[in-house]
């Protein structure tokens, strides 16, 4: 299934690019893309398993940059 999430404070292209690694490299991820032009996070992942990587992806945002939030778009 596919979600979309908003990376607020996302400032530069190189950290959207790192978090595009470190997301797709998640168990469970199938793929993962973030636009920085519009600051978004699109996944796709096996939907019973989604409550248990979302916090996954959040805590290797915080690693990266801290001060990005992730929340569903």
């Amino acid at each position: 299934m596919r979600y979309t999430y908003r990376l607020d404070n996302l400032c530069c292209a190189s950290c959207a690019a790192n978090i595009e690694i470190a997301v797709n490299k998640i168990d469970g991820v199938e793929s993962a893309k973030v636009a920085f032009m519009t600051t978004r996070l699109t996944l796709e992942a096996d939907e019973s398993r989604i409550d248990s990587i979302e916090p996954k992806i959040s805590k290797c945002i915080r690693k990266i940059e801290p001060h990005i939030k992730m929340r569903r778009a």
